[in-house]
């Protein structure tokens, strides 16, 4: 199973165990690329509470790069690597000025700011087709606080 079939299906396994209330959403902290914390920190500080009706949630561990939003949840990561299938010529979704390289996973799609100086990864399960919706809430916090390539 790769490593994308993983995370959603560890996304996914939190919902069951969450659901009898909207407790932390157990995270795998991921390793952040270098030069990425500061901006990073600014990028969480200005996140929206909600992203398409979804509820901010704690995550656990505490992890400065990652939120979480809604059940089952949405989950961002801050300052990681380039994702592997992605290439030079690679076709970005441009939405709300973000330009996000999309990769399906199972249960979800996995969403990257590819053209921004610190990559920013957003794993959103299929319950919140469209997509956009959340990348449109998140694109002015991503535009105010992580600089373009």
């Amino acid at each position: 199973m790769s490593r994308r079939s993983h995370l959603i299906v560890a996304l996914l396994g939190t919902v069951a165990l969450s659901s009898c209330g909207f407790g932390a959403v157990d995270v795998e902290p991921h390793e952040v690329q270098p030069g990425s914390a500061d901006t990073c920190s600014d990028l969480l500080a200005e996140l929206p509470d909600t992203l398409d009706n979804a509820v901010r949630r704690d995550v656990d561990p505490p992890v400065a790069t990652i939120a979480a939003w809604g059940n089952p949840p949405i989950v961002l990561r801050c300052g990681v690597a380039m994702p592997a299938a992605y290439r030079p010529d690679a076709q970005l979704h441009d939405i709300d000025g973000v330009g996000w390289f999309v990769e399906p996973g199972d249960g979800g799609q996995f969403f990257t700011a590819a053209d921004r100086a610190v990559l920013v990864e957003v794993a959103i399960p299929d319950d919140y087709a469209p997509e956009a919706d959340v990348l449109m809430d998140l694109a002015p916090a991503i535009l105010a606080t992580v600089p373009a390539r």
